[in-house]
């Protein structure tokens, strides 16, 4: 799970919501058309266009807004963009299993849950070499429950790590090369098109000293 820096809300979605009037009270439900898209367009960039929870690229039409704290809950804002994520899976294909957003639907436990805005949520997990993931600490119980409710440690999203290491696995690498072909790949997002590589967690890892 990759750190994430929350920035300022667009300008777009700001004026739209101070368009409030007796007549007409801007709602979640209503939220369309380019306002949306400027949302949708910040909370990408923010996150350097991977999934806030296992860092698959946010591909077209293959994301959605993540409430961290679910709307459906009495006292939360929908409109707060404080509160608002980019998760994968904006559409479930017949016979795929959910996971991320969709898997935590309207699940949270602020106690039970690492959150990609706890600038600690990096060091909470750990990686192995065929894609899986772990609790850093076994008796981290949070760690574990966010593990489970995102579903990050199926079949599918294993698949995707491992695939994602395999390059990295090559008797023709020294250690000193392993490491600079990671810190390659690792490369800020504001040096490779505003984006971070698939699984950047996993990769710093592994091979990163």
């Amino acid at each position: 799970m990759k750190y994430i820096i929350k920035g300022e809300e667009p300008s777009e979605f700001t004026k739209w919501k101070n368009q409030a009037n007796p007549q007409w009270t801007p709602s979640y439900d209503k939220l369309s058309g380019n306002v949306k898209d400027s949302v949708y367009g910040a909370l990408k960039k923010e996150q350097g266009f991977i999934c806030c929870y296992c860092e698959r690229e946010l591909t077209e039409d293959d994301y959605h807004i993540e409430h961290l704290n679910p709307q459906e809950r009495g006292q939360v804002d929908p409109l707060d963009f404080s509160n608002m994520l980019c998760s994968c899976q904006r559409q479930i294909k017949k016979g795929e299993p959910r996971h991320c957003g969709n898997s935590k639907d309207n699940w949270f436990d602020e106690d039970s849950f690492i959150s990609p805005l706890n600038h600690e949520c990096e060091e909470k997990f750990k990686y192995t070499f065929d894609g899986h993931i772990e609790a850093a600490n076994l008796i981290d119980n949070a760690a574990v429950v966010t593990i489970e409710k995102l579903k990050l440690g199926i079949d599918k999203l294993n698949k995707m790590r491992e695939k994602a290491i395999e390059p990295f696995i090559d008797d023709i690498f020294s250690d000193e090369d392993l490491n600079d072909f990671a810190k390659g790949y690792l490369i800020e997002k504001e040096d490779n098109n505003g984006k971070y590589n698939e699984f950047y967690s996993t990769i710093k890892y592994l091979f990163v000293n």
